[in-house]
């Protein structure tokens, strides 16, 4: 009898229960297109920071470059042999980037900090190479960009990398960055921000191996292929492998082996960064603090220590989802519950002559309002589903239009081998303020979301039958007989 009788109000009351089912789905779906959104923007932001940190790597140590002392410019200086002019020539200048470098025993004193999995040092290097035909003597590069040689006439040069010409000299100026990696423990660092997707990584027995894993966008422009050789302070490096990024930049132009990267740059048993993993993400914040305190003089940074560092449209839109987002969609729910409520209880009201009718037969209170609370919790279903369908339209149309959103690391975001470092830029070398990324956002609909939305679907239900089934109950035989008169 429930079921017959359910199936023929919901049948002759199309039109109110479609009212009451629309509102329904509205919310329903607004909630799962800003829950999808919001996981797509947490996604984004995920591949940011690993495209500074490398997959699995918590938080990084690092030591804080040091300020020129007194009477020094900091300037990288190229020196030249006494060839006759016109001659071409050509200097490197490998310097270490961003930091101060740390002893490689560092790595082994953080590991041994309470609550770290694993930890593992790589060097960071910027190269400057400086090719050209000059007078005899010796050519500067300072950080403002101005070039000066000393020993003949004239010639000056603004662009850091390029062809510069002048005062009988012509010279290319270039910058690639390198990053020395622990082929031992390729699990953590950069690296493994990147795929290589031609020829292979570093075997583990290349710790001081003359190799190199090459950035695809860099080999490209530098018409690399496998097998090929990068000369490097005159050192030449077989290309073993070609790199992708997952996601934005690489952390380096050329990836070596960390003993030929401390061999580069003179500085032996040295490393700028220490990336850590730690036992537990719940307990990262405690694994900083006792890091700092035990090991002094270092910075500790965590992927939460970046995420504040990332501004752009990627933040905005973050911010708007969890606030703005979050509560429109409450507004509208909570909107959608009480239009729900009230258009049940309304209906009901218009029923008084039929349940009036129905308790002068015989039908108990709880059994009227039985009745309109199932009519109610299906009005509901209905309405979930119609949300469901029209949330995952929505989720399924961010995702194919695939938005661009532009992350903005700022200049505290020096993790990795890619954040804080020397770039290059007109008019000069200068300390880089951070790097802008590309993320393309999506909108992923996870199965805690679909059960979200059922049991809101239920819970709409039950609160338009609550409001139903409460006039329900407050009517008596009499009231139908008042309406018929």
């Amino acid at each position: 009898m429930f079921f017959t009788y359910l199936r023929r109000e919901l049948r002759r009351r199309r039109k109110a229960a479609l009212v009451v089912a629309s509102g329904l789905a509205l919310g329903i779906a607004l909630v799962i297109v800003v829950n999808s959104v919001s996981s797509g923007m947490n996604q984004a932001q995920d591949k940011v920071l690993q495209s500074l940190y490398g997959l699995g790597t918590d938080m990084t140590v690092t030591k804080a470059a040091e300020a020129p002392k007194s009477g020094e410019t900091g300037r990288p200086r190229f020196e030249f042999g006494a060839k006759d002019d016109g001659e071409e020539q050509s200097s490197d200048r490998v310097m270490v980037q961003g930091f101060q470098t740390l002893a490689s025993s560092t790595v082994t004193k953080v590991a041994g900090q309470k609550g770290v999995a694993d930890s593992v040092g790589g060097l960071s290097l910027q190269v400057m190479k400086v090719n050209g035909e000059f007078k005899r003597g010796e050519f500067k590069q300072d950080q403002s960009g101005g070039s000066t040689r000393q020993g003949g006439p004239g010639g000056s040069g603004d662009q850091p990398q390029g062809r510069v010409e002048g005062g009988g000299a012509s010279f290319d100026v270039n910058s690639y960055s390198v990053y020395g990696t622990d082929v031992a423990k390729q699990g953590l660092g950069p690296l493994t921000s990147s795929k290589v997707t031609k020829g292979r990584t570093f075997k583990t027995s290349e710790t001081d191996a003359k190799v190199t894993v090459a950035d695809a966008s860099y080999a490209k422009e530098k018409k690399l292929a496998l097998g090929d050789s990068v000369k490097i302070k005159g050192v030449k490096y077989k290309v073993i492998g070609i790199a992708t990024p997952d996601s934005g930049d690489a952390a380096a132009n050329l990836y070596v082996p960390l003993k030929q990267a401390q061999t580069l740059a003179d500085a032996k048993n040295k490393v700028t960064t220490v990336y850590v993993k730690a036992t537990d993400s719940q307990q990262i914040s405690a694994v900083k603090a006792t890091i700092q305190k035990n090991i002094s003089g270092t910075t500790v940074t965590t992927s939460a220590d970046l995420a504040d560092t990332v501004s752009g449209s990627l933040s905005t839109a973050s911010d708007l989802a969890a606030n703005v987002g979050k509560w429109l969609s409450i507004a509208v729910l909570v909107a959608a519950f009480l239009v729900a409520g009230l258009l049940t209880s309304s209906a009901v009201s218009r029923r008084v002559r039929e349940f009036g009718t129905l308790k002068a037969l015989g039908w108990k209170s709880g059994r009227v309002t039985r009745q309109v609370v199932g009519e109610a919790v299906v009005n509901g279903l209905v309405g979930g589903a119609l949300g469901i369908a029209v949330g995952l339209a929505g989720a399924y149309a961010v995702t194919a239009i695939s938005p661009t959103l532009t992350a903005e690391l700022g200049s505290g975001a020096g993790g990795g081998a890619g954040g804080g470092g020397m770039a290059m830029g007109s008019p000069g070398m200068r300390q880089s303020a951070g790097k802008t990324l590309d993320i393309a956002l999506s909108a992923p609909v996870s199965a805690t979301t679909i059960t979200l939305a059922v049991g809101l679907a239920v819970a709409g239900g039950l609160i338009a039958g609550a409001f139903g089934g409460w006039r329900a109950s407050r009517l008596r035989p009499a009231d139908a007989l008042r309406r018929v008169e």
